[in-house]
Formats: structure tokens, sequence, C-alpha cells
């Protein structure tokens, strides 16, 4: 057991050589297959649900873990058959920027297709049995049934044809938001709830700024291969400044449920982000530097990406303390001595 290679799959995207590959544990190369570093984002919208059913008195924490490992194990599938779509199809051949910031196991040699839909299979069904679990112990719920089904198609085909027809922005903003955070909650409370949807937002757009942030450092090689993401119709200059808008406007809609008191104040503690926010705002008011500027990472999640990882690292940071502003405003309003005063 390789555990700090596990720690680094988790943190970073690792370049791994073929001799490394081949000494590797199974869960270290599966880590590494799946770009584990990126499930965290999944790991919040399922907490997020959980907490948003824990505030509702509607938690169970049995369901919820089903729920954490099976929409993390969804999010897996996707981005080991995101890999095979994208083999097949003849993407990642002739060095593809995808290859050059992180290992693309097939292309790089390190796995055989057949390996790679191996794991896709056996990580998909994990997935699948998680969400059928869910199903069983919710009496065979429709609702259920259909939120599975959205999330096995988009699973299916986020890589082709949503993002070729600049449609796999709007994918991951529609799956990180209301189908995770609000079908979670609709999962562990039985009932849907737009509230938990529109609350569920300034996490969401965070995500989204690290998939805009990759296809804007995709847009050349993308439209080369007639890939038409959305900063591909956009062009690089509105796609940026569709960041910033989606970088400020989490803050202006925390304030916004605070006012509206379904937030407590105490979500102001996102604030404390705006370091991080002050620091991403300026680099994407400039168009995306040729070279690797002085002293930002090279290679495992850093350049040749640029903008992915600033969005990355400023999600993390809001996101991160967003989570814990929910769970203190859970436990404020859960207390005895305070219940009442938040009602």
């Amino acid at each position: 057991m390789n555990f700090a290679m596990w720690k680094k799959a988790l943190q970073v995207i690792p370049a791994v050589t073929k001799d490394e590959w081949d000494a590797l544990d199974i869960i270290s190369k599966w880590l590494i297959s799946t770009r584990a570093a990126v499930l965290v984002m999944t790991f919040i919208s399922a907490a997020l649900a959980g907490l948003f059913a824990l505030r509702d008195g509607k938690f169970n924490l049995v369901s919820w873990l089903a729920l954490v490992l099976g929409l993390i194990l969804a999010h897996a599938t996707n981005n080991l058959f995101n890999d095979y779509t994208d083999f097949v199809r003849g993407v990642d051949k002739d060095n593809y920027f995808r290859t050059m910031y992180g290992p693309q196991p097939v292309a790089n040699g390190l796995i055989t297709i057949r390996q790679l839909l191996t794991y896709t299979a056996v990580t998909g069904l994990m997935a699948a049995l998680f969400g059928i679990y869910l199903i069983a112990i919710n009496a065979w719920d429709p609702m259920i049934w259909i939120l599975l089904g959205l999330g096995a198609f988009f699973v299916l085909f986020y890589t082709w044809p949503l993002k070729y027809i600049a449609m796999g922005e709007v994918a991951v903003l529609l799956v990180w938001g209301p189908l995770m955070i609000g079908g979670g909650y609709y999962v562990l409370a039985h009932q849907w709830d737009w509230n938990v949807v529109w609350a569920s937002v300034p996490y969401v757009l965070g995500v989204t700024t690290v998939i805009f942030g990759k296809h804007i450092d995709k847009i050349k090689v993308d439209t080369e291969k007639k890939i038409h993401t959305l900063p591909v119709v956009l062009g690089e200059k509105t796609s940026r400044y569709v960041v910033i808008g989606m970088l400020i406007l989490p803050y202006i809609l925390t304030i916004a449920l605070i006012i509206t008191k379904y937030f407590t104040p105490v979500m102001l503690i996102v604030l404390f982000a705006i370091p991080s926010l002050r620091e991403t705002l300026p680099l994407f008011l400039k168009p995306r530097p040729e070279t690797r500027p002085e002293g930002f990472p090279d290679g495992q999640g850093g350049w040749p990406l640029y903008f992915a990882p600033l969005g990355f690292a400023n999600n993390r940071s809001f996101g991160g303390l967003f989570m814990l502003g929910l769970l203190i405003d859970v436990v404020l309003r859960l207390l005895p001595v305070t219940a009442n005063f938040w009602r």
C-alpha cells in the first residue's frame, strides 16, 4: 500500500513513468486514473446536500454515506469514460494538451484499453449499486430513478456529444448543483426544495469556473480538433469575463441569502476567501500567457494549464469555507439555546 501516493493523488494529478506505474498498488492506479484530486468537488456537493438535510431534521447517516460514495464513484466513472471516449475518437493523439498536464493512462501507455474499460465498468457498477440501494430504501421512489437516470446520462454523454456542442459547462452547472445537491437533498429528505437548489448556486458556480478555465486553456487545440466547448464558441476574452462574473457572484448570492434569512450571518465566513479572489481576478483580466510565468507550477495540475488551477484553488478556498459556514449555520439552528433565535 503506497499511502504517500494515495495522498499525492488526492492533491494533484501525478505524472508517472511506466516503471513507476507498474510498481504501484491498484488503489494508487485507480486514484491516478480517475483524477481523484478533482473528486473533492463532488464530495463537497454531497456534504452540502447532507447539511441541508440535517438542517431540516431529515438526515440519515447511512443514506448520506451511500450518497457520498455513489456520487464520487459516478464522477470517477465519468473521468474514466472520458479518457476512453477521447482516446477512441483520436483526440489524445499527437501529444494533445490533455496528455501534457497529467497522465492519460491509455495514451501514455500505462494501461490497455481493456484495462481502462475494466476500471470503468467496475467503478460504474459500484456507483449504480449505491444508487439502486438508495432507491430501494426509499420504496423505489420514481423520482430517484429519474435522478439516477439523469446522472447516468451525464456520465455517458458529457465528453461526447455535450462537450462538443458547447453544453459541457452547462452540464457541470446542472450536475454539481441541482442534480447532486438538490437531488441529494431529495434522496435524504424525500422532498424537492428549490431553496436548497438556489442556496447551492454559490458553490456550484465555483465548480463551473474550473471546467470553464480548463476549456479556456485549451481553446487553441480544441478549435483545431473541432471540439466546440463554450469558450471556443465565445472566444477567450468573453470567456474570461464570464469566469470573472462567476468568481464574484457567489459572494453576492451568499449575502443575499443572509439578507433573506435563509442563511445565518455566520455564512459571512466565506469572506475569508476574498484574498484568494483578489489573487485570482487580476489574472483572468489578462489573456493566457504563451509561456509558463515565473513561479507558476509546472505539470501535476499546473502548466500548461493556467486558468483551470487558478479556478480550482479559488473554489477550494471558497467551497471549504462555504461548507464550514453551513455546518456552523446548521449547528446554530439545532442547538436549543440558539434554535429559537434563528427561526
